[in-house]
């Protein structure tokens, strides 16, 4: 994708009116963290220095919701193997399985924690409802309902 935006911007450089003699230049190393681990990257450079990324900006010391978007992959049902062949599309970055699965890993503390919590003992009004999604079970991608329960509590504020 850093390519692509680098393309871009020789492109605009190109037809602007004044002939431009910008082209591409190598690349650069840089090293950027996330949660669990460091990521090394090649930001692509031009010539006279105008190149400017976009995705991951210059002096940028981190790359914001990288994790996230691992783990909104993997909330929609895509296999590790798929992620990791996803990121490398995106980003073009080669992780491992077992990262992938240690980041997803790292939510499931908290999503296991929500889900046994404590309870208010009486709720005078429960919304339930159903949403539909395409689960992958069985080699297969199949309809399945989610069941959902909203309780709004004495005072009006919801739980």
């Amino acid at each position: 994708m850093l390519q692509a935006e680098l393309n871009h911007h020789l492109e605009q450089q190109h037809g602007a009116t004044t002939p431009s003699r910008n082209h591409k230049n190598g690349s650069s190393k840089k090293t950027v963290p996330t949660t669990e681990t460091r990521l090394a990257l090649n930001i692509p450079r031009d010539r006279d220095g105008s190149f400017e990324p976009q995705l991951i900006t210059k002096h940028q010391r981190h790359l914001p919701g990288f994790d996230d978007k691992v783990i909104s992959l993997y909330a929609r049902g895509l296999p590790v193997r798929e992620i990791q062949g996803h990121l490398t599309e995106l980003y073009g970055l080669e992780l491992s399985p077992d990262l992938i699965s240690t980041i997803t890993g790292e939510i499931m503390d908290e999503v296991l924690d929500w889900q046994s919590r404590q309870l208010e003992p009486m709720y005078p009004l429960v919304f339930f409802d159903a949403l539909w999604v395409k689960i992958r079970d069985e080699g297969s991608v199949k309809n399945k309902a989610v069941y959902l329960a909203r309780g709004v509590q004495p005072d009006g504020t919801s739980a």
